[in-house]
């Protein structure tokens, strides 16, 4: 049996499990899973509903959030099609992968209650996505395809909105919530949130303490499979704020605003080929940001225009001990974003959207070996998109985007969708779009000759395409999308000169992704995702760390009026990473196929209260996402949850 065989029939074997388990009730006749009915707000940059969207877009709700109660954003994302996430190591990792139709976090745009966190001063600009906590997240949206034309710069693959204001019903709310278990982590946090006729708010903080697990899978030179119990282990710690809420002045005029506040601290292991235990590595890191704005409709809403500005700082500090003797780096990063959007409806059929933003980066990085730097850039942007209703089930947009950057010049690029609810059950849609991605400060001028100041933007194309089918009278949905990302002129890090390179030609990504919910009783919802990523550098080599086949599962099963069960699957086939073989060569290695089994149990002694029991790996899989690098065995936590207020 192949592995990929082999995968499908544990997962189908668990399907069956969870399936077979529940003694379901006669269907109802109202079930049913209505996309129409979900707003999203990424895909055109204003509230839309899904049904409407010709790019292809995955929301997780704060039902399922709540129910699921895994402890980082990145959970949600794993069982999404087309994503993929790694770590290094356990509990909040060294740094926490995110791949998107095969394409990493560095090309997907990532907003917190729309600040963008991605750090300026990182080798590559992208979000830290290992710090980011679930507690008092309450939606995620998924944009795929490219969407530079919309968000600009480095929105190559996606865009990643994470809120915490949505489904705030009105009156005051308190939610508080805490977990303890394996490798003595301890997890918790408060959410104070209200709503009335004209406003909301949600002001939370939350953290997680974790004496974790050794990074390093092994111990030396020699590639042994340890227990990682039996190895050092790194520990880690994440305290985190997040406000954000809006108010409505008058008829035309409402203001918002939002803020957050990251405070880390991770010890790690060194890196190379195999990662070495290192008792003296530490990594702190401290992010703070705000983003006000007011929206102000005119003409009886016809015109519609928001203005913000938003500020971000990140300060990292590194420190190690080898046989070259102490190391201590501090890396800075800020950015400075000023935003205008505004919307003209020509009818109820044709809109107009357009905007222009400017936004000024900045990275200065410092250590006891001299490798200092500060860096800026400056990037403004113009764009514009219409949107159009010729018929009620048909809705096209294009956009044009032209993006002035203080280094490469001029860019533009475009972007096309389709969405055409054909009959009541088949919708197709269809997107297309160019980005482009600017080379990172770090990238051009990181010092010891790491950086490359000859490097150009990176271009790309991507195009999806695909069929949503609606069977059961709606109690059934799925989606097939197949999509295409070639990227020319990579920017890579080179084994054999120790610095970042062009890589000439087009790196492809392709496959199919397969996405389905099944609401199968009343009690009872199902959800599956499968996608195949095929990767080709130039070279014929694959990428590293996108798996050819991932399979994910979810269940929610409600047995009585008091309990919930839920559980997901994902099993992974054909993973590799790519290692340093010394001498400035490397190889490619293929890692273990896996699957990973997470449950909870909940009971609701009452309304507002619940307690749980939930596990990870429940099949105590060994297995690794990155090359070298451990990942937690099986682990148990036991949690509470308990809500108050109202109207």
């Amino acid at each position: 049996m192949s592995a990929f065989a082999s995968i499908s029939a544990r997962l189908g074997a668990l399907t069956a499990i969870l399936s077979t388990s529940v003694a379901l009730p006669a269907l109802a006749q109202d079930i049913v899973i209505d996309a129409g009915e979900v707003v999203v707000s990424t895909p055109n940059r204003t509230t839309q509903k899904k049904d409407r969207v010709g790019s292809k877009v995955e929301v997780v709700t704060k039902e399922e959030i709540e129910q699921r109660a895994q402890p980082a954003v990145t959970d949600y994302l794993a069982t999404m099609p087309g994503v993929t996430v790694s770590a290094n190591g356990g509990t909040g990792g060294q740094e926490s992968g995110l791949f998107v139709r095969g394409a990493d976090k560095k090309y997907v745009k990532t907003l917190v209650n729309g600040i963008d966190i991605s750090d300026p001063s990182a080798t590559q600009v992208q979000p830290a996505m290992e710090s980011l906590l679930s507690g008092g997240v309450t939606g995620i949206e998924l944009l795929k395809g490219s969407q530079s034309t919309l968000y600009g710069s480095d929105a190559v693959a996606g865009v990643l909105a994470i809120s915490t204001l949505n489904g705030i019903e009105q009156g005051l709310h308190h939610d508080i919530f805490g977990e303890y278990g394996s490798f003595g982590t301890w997890r918790g946090g408060y959410v104070f949130s209200g709503a009335s006729e004209t406003g909301r708010f949600a002001a939370g903080i939350s953290g997680i303490k974790s004496d974790g697990i050794s990074a390093a899978k092994a111990n030396g030179a020699a590639a042994v499979d340890l227990d990682p119990a039996r190895l050092e282990a790194d520990a880690y710690d994440n305290i985190s704020a997040d406000f954000a809420g809006e108010q409505q002045l008058s008829d035309m005029v409402t203001v918002f605003g939002s803020a957050l506040y990251r405070r880390t601290n991770a010890d790690y292991d060194d890196s190379g080929n195999p990662p070495t235990d290192n008792t003296f590595n530490a990594a702190r890191s401290r992010q703070i940001a705000g983003r006000i704005g007011a929206h102000v409709d005119l003409l009886d809403g016809r015109w519609r225009n928001t203005v913000s500005v938003q500020a971000f700082d990140v300060d990292r500090d590194l420190s190690s001990v080898s046989g070259f003797g102490p190391f201590m780096g501090n890396w800075r990063g800020q950015r400075l974003k000023f935003d205008y959007q505004g919307g003209w409806d020509f009818t109820e059929a044709l809109t107009l959207q357009y905007g222009i933003d400017h936004e000024r980066q900045r990275a200065r990085a410092s250590d006891n070996y001299g490798g200092n730097t500060n860096d800026t850039h400056n990037l403004t942007g113009l764009w514009g998109q219409l949107a159009w209703n010729p018929v009620e089930a048909l809705t096209l947009t294009a956009g044009l985007r032209h993006d002035i950057h203080n280094v490469f010049g001029g860019h533009t690029t475009w972007r096309a969708a389709a969405s055409w609810q054909a009959t009541e059950t088949t919708r197709l849609h269809v997107s297309a779009g160019t980005g482009f991605r600017a080379p990172s400060l770090y990238e051009l001028y990181a010092p010891f000759g790491t950086g490359n100041a000859t490097l150009v933007p990176e271009e790309s194309i991507s195009f999806d395409a695909g069929v949503e089918q609606t069977f059961l009278g709606g109690r059934l949905v799925v989606d097939v999308t197949g999509f295409v990302l070639n990227t020319d002129n990579l920017i890579d890090y080179s084994y054999a000169t120790f610095s970042y390179v062009q890589v000439p030609g087009v790196t492809k990504r392709s496959g199919v992704e397969v996405a389905a919910a099944w609401a199968v009783t009343p009690d009872f919802d199902l959800k599956g995702a499968y996608t195949y990523t095929r990767t080709r550098q130039p070279d014929g080599l694959r990428r590293p760390r996108v798996p050819e086949h991932d399979i994910a599962l979810t269940a929610i099963w409600r047995p009585a009026e008091k309990w919930t069960v839920s559980a997901t699957a994902r099993g992974v086939v054909n993973l590799t990473d790519r290692v340093s073989a010394g001498f400035g060569t490397f190889n490619d290695v293929r890692l273990d196929d896996f699957v990973k089994v997470d449950a909870k149990i909940a009971w609701k002694p009452a309304e507002n209260y619940e307690v749980y029991l939930r596990g990870e790996n429940l099949l105590d899989q060994r297995y690794e996402t990155v090359a070298g690098y451990s990942t937690p065995g099986i682990s148990v936590f036991a949690g509470f949850r308990a809500k108050f207020g109202g109207e």
